[in-house]
Parts: C-alpha cells; structure tokens; sequence
C-alpha cells in the first residue's frame, strides 16, 4: 500500500502515556502527539479542509494562489496541501515568530512577507491587515482567515475528535488543549460532548492574552492584551472558531513555565515538542494537580514539533537571555 501524496499521511496521530512529569498526579495523562502529521503539527488536519471546502465553494480555482496570516505551523499545512493541488502560497507572519518557522516555509516554497508584532491587530502594518489585503490584490486568490474560517473547527470535529474516542475507548474524562484560533479545542471538544456532556475542557492560555478574562466576566479587556514571547496560543482578538461553551475553564501559563516544561518534555518524556506544547502541558497538570481522581483519563493535545523552536527555547544562550536558566 502507498499513498498517492504527503497530505493522505495527515491524521491518526498517537496517543502517549506521560509518566515522568506527571509525578504525584491522580489519574492517566495521554498526550496527543501531533508531529507526526507530514507537516509536523496539527494545523496540517484544518488546512486540508480550509483548502478543500474553498474549492467546493468555488473560492480557490486552479492555479489560484493561498494568502493566509500564519505563526508558521498554518502555512506549512497549507503549503504541502498546496504542493499537492498545484496551488502558490504567501504567508505573512509577525516578527516575533522564530527564524526557523520562516526558513521552513521558504524551503516549501512559499512566499514569507514579516510584519511587525506590537501592532494593534486593525493597524494597516498587522499580520492579519497585510494578509487580507495582499489577498484584495492579488487576481485569483483566496484568504483561508484560519481564525474565523469555521471549516478549521470542522476539521477537529470530524477528525481530532474521533481519533481521540477510539483510542480511549471512550474513557477520556477531561481534554486540555492551548487556545489560538479555537479551532483545534472547540472542533474537539464539540465532537466529544456530544458523545459524552461530562467530559471537562480546559483552555490553556496565556500572559498578555484575552481569552480567559472573556471567558469569566464576558468583557474583552483591552488592558489584558500585551506582548508576550510563547508563540501559536493566545490571542488579541476573539476568533470565531473560539466556542466560549464548549471551553469549561481556561488557565493563564507563564512564557517561562511554558518554555521550561517544553524543555522537561524532550528530555523526560522523548517528546521533542514545541513551545505551546508547555504551555497546555503544564497549565493541564496544574488543572490535574486539584481536579482528577484516578480513574480519569486527561488527554492534552501537543500540536507542534521542537524543529520550530531551535534558536529559543531549545537554545540555552537565548534561555538565559531571558533570565530563564
């Protein structure tokens, strides 16, 4: 058996047992590992469909060109299902995004315009303002907007979700996942409510991000919103894929409790995993710590792979840098 091109390799990630960092803790801890996806993270799943339910609409046409506003682990997605359908990509991305997100993208092929980072998201200089308009510009092109493009949660609901019922045999009992766009968590947890309304959701968020005042007092704080260095969760606008419903509680982690726990990740675990994948580790084990009993199944989503994040958090000049060493 084959497969006729990388993008059929998407999906039926595996499901790991954490043993070493979950020490004194109730409960099984699995980790969805999704690195092995072609793309190496999970954004691989919703670019397929992003792409595919365009070309049903009737939005993207051969030749056509894909603009999307990305953190780099969206572009890649969409950059091999572009290889694959014949399609040209420009990503834009903030410069806070690492070097190697950039190369990688490059190296596939695509376009990479940078922008600036601390720029209010209706700025004209703002990742999200750039990609909508090189998309106005450019003649047959079309602009995924992975934030509110509702085929992105689609694509968990009919994919993450099942993946992670079966392998469970049902038993799952809490999932934790970051939050960015939504889609991942929401597409998830949607799929798995429905099959079980007891299940717990825990939104792992972070420093300098909205959600998790929103999700409380229902108030978008503008004095919540300010820099911070952990890339792909969190946010300064409310996404449409981010379902408030299916999100239970949503706990706030450090930069550096992030980037430190990605680090215990690779060398305690084997799971050579990127930045956000701290954050909704270590955010779930402090959810974990109070809440589960010992017959729960926590599963936590760790959507990127630890190539990304070379020159910074597995950079132990740049970790010092930060006072985090």
């Amino acid at each position: 058996m084959y497969l006729n091109h990388i993008i059929e390799a998407v999906g039926n990630t595996p499901l790991v047992k954490l043993n070493k960092v979950t020490d004194g803790i109730k409960g099984t801890i699995l980790a969805k590992v999704e690195y092995f996806n072609p793309g190496n993270s999970v954004k691989d799943r919703m670019a397929i469909k992003m792409v595919e339910d365009a070309e049903k609409a009737g939005l993207l046409k051969p030749g056509g060109t894909i603009i999307e506003g990305t953190s780099g682990n969206t572009g890649m997605g969409l950059a091999l299902v572009a290889i694959a359908k014949g399609y040209k990509c420009i990503f834009v991305m903030s410069d806070k995004q690492s070097k190697e997100k950039q190369d990688i993208l490059r190296a596939v092929g695509a376009e990479v315009v940078v922008c600036p980072v601390d720029v209010a998201p209706e700025d004209p200089r703002s990742y999200y303002s750039v990609a909508r308009r090189l998309s106005q510009e450019t003649p047959n092109s079309f602009y995924p907007n992975q934030y509110d493009n509702l085929s992105n949660a689609a694509s968990h609901y009919e994919t993450t979700g099942p993946e992670i019922w079966n392998s469970t045999d049902g038993q799952i009992t809490h999932l934790a996942a970051g939050v960015g766009t939504g889609g991942t968590i929401c597409g998830t947890a949607k799929y798995l409510k429905e099959r079980n309304p007891g299940i717990v959701t825990v939104g792992l968020d972070t420093y300098g991000s909205v959600f998790k005042k929103y999700k409380e007092t229902g108030i978008f704080d503008e004095n919540e919103i300010y820099s911070y260095k952990t890339e792909g969760i969190g946010e300064d606008i409310l996404p449409k894929n981010v379902d408030f419903d299916l999100i239970d509680q949503f706990i706030k982690v450090t930069d550096q409790d992030a980037a430190l726990m990605t680090r215990r990740l690779a060398k305690e675990e084997g799971l050579f995993v990127g930045w956000s994948c701290g954050s909704a580790v270590h955010g779930a084990l402090e959810y974990a710590k109070e809440h589960l009993k010992e017959a729960d199944t926590m599963v936590i989503i760790l959507p990127d792979h630890g190539t990304r994040y070379l020159g910074k958090v597995y950079n132990d000049d740049w970790m010092r840098e930060q006072g985090w060493l």
